[in-house]
């Protein structure tokens, strides 16, 4: 299909992207790879009437370890700088099963977030390892953890004239380990159940642990009651296997024609023992 008529405008800097957000009075939607916008687009899911195309902004480009051990990328870095240049196996893991060449070549991870589709695989591995968005708007920049930023499909802490800037992260604990396992749909590679594990050991006993899923609920989200139940135990087999039992708790399971309720809800449990499994080297 073709989209409906738009506007284009290619701003060169974050302010004049900004500007042109707030004069358009919540009528326009960032570009940035255009993998996920432009299809809804087509099927006239998505009909903004501007799109501002942020893609030559040197200041939304480069990642790369920060002073204090964490980590930074620009909302403009792709899924396949990030492979280039990752050293969690994990993380390489979770992109390499996104999209094609030409989608993770295009793609970028600050889009995903900004996109929160409920089904990507990009924003439960970065609410695993504590992302923050540093957001841009009229009223100046603030900074917002992954944890809290998804409100909803397709909805997040975003205002209609501000921009993710891009996703910042601190030091992971002594010895994290991590996993991504997910249950995709066959066609087109999406999540119907992503989960995301971060986990470090000490004396025996699981000292951190972050869970994150996509695919379940509305919006990828962290099983928090997945986590405690992790936190102070040894990891065995049946701990884990109790844990990850919780892992809709308070979550309205996504129901479609791919995967029922009832389905998804077990495999989410399945999903989530394995990748816990995987984090801890079983």
């Amino acid at each position: 299909m073709i989209p409906a008529a738009f506007s284009y405008q290619r701003p060169t800097s974050v302010a004049d992207a900004v500007a042109a957000l707030a004069a358009s009075g919540g009528s326009a939607k960032v570009i940035a790879g255009g993998q996920s916008l432009l299809g809804l687009m087509k099927l006239r899911l998505a009909s903004p009437e501007t799109l501002v195309d942020i893609g030559r902004i040197a200041e939304l480009k480069g990642h790369g370890a920060t002073a204090d051990g964490g980590y930074e990328m620009g909302a403009m870095t792709t899924y396949a700088e990030v492979l280039q240049d990752t050293g969690l196996d994990f993380a390489k893991d979770c992109l390499q099963g996104i999209g094609d060449v030409q989608v993770r070549n295009l793609g970028t991870v600050g889009g995903a977030v900004a996109h929160a589709d409920p089904a990507a695989d990009a924003p439960a591995l970065a609410l695993a390892l504590d992302y923050s968005a540093v957001i841009r708007g009229p009223r100046g920049e603030r900074t917002v953890p992954l944890d809290g930023f998804f409100v909803g499909p397709f909805q997040t802490a975003l205002e209609d004239d501000e921009i993710l800037v891009k996703l910042v992260r601190g030091p992971l604990p002594a010895g994290a380990t991590g996993a991504y396992r997910k249950l995709e749909q066959p066609a087109s590679g999406y999540s119907m159940v992503g989960v995301a594990v971060v986990v470090a050991r000490s004396g025996g006993s699981i000292t951190h642990a972050r869970v994150a899923v996509t695919g379940v609920g509305d919006h990828p989200y962290r099983a928090k009651a997945v986590e405690s139940a992790l936190v102070g135990s040894d990891g065995s087999a049946a701990t884990v296997a109790a844990a990850a039992a919780h892992v809709a708790d308070g979550v309205t399971v996504n129901s479609d024609i791919h995967a029922d309720r009832d389905y998804r809800a077990h495999m989410a449990v399945v999903y989530t023992r394995r990748a816990i499994d995987a984090a801890l080297g079983r």
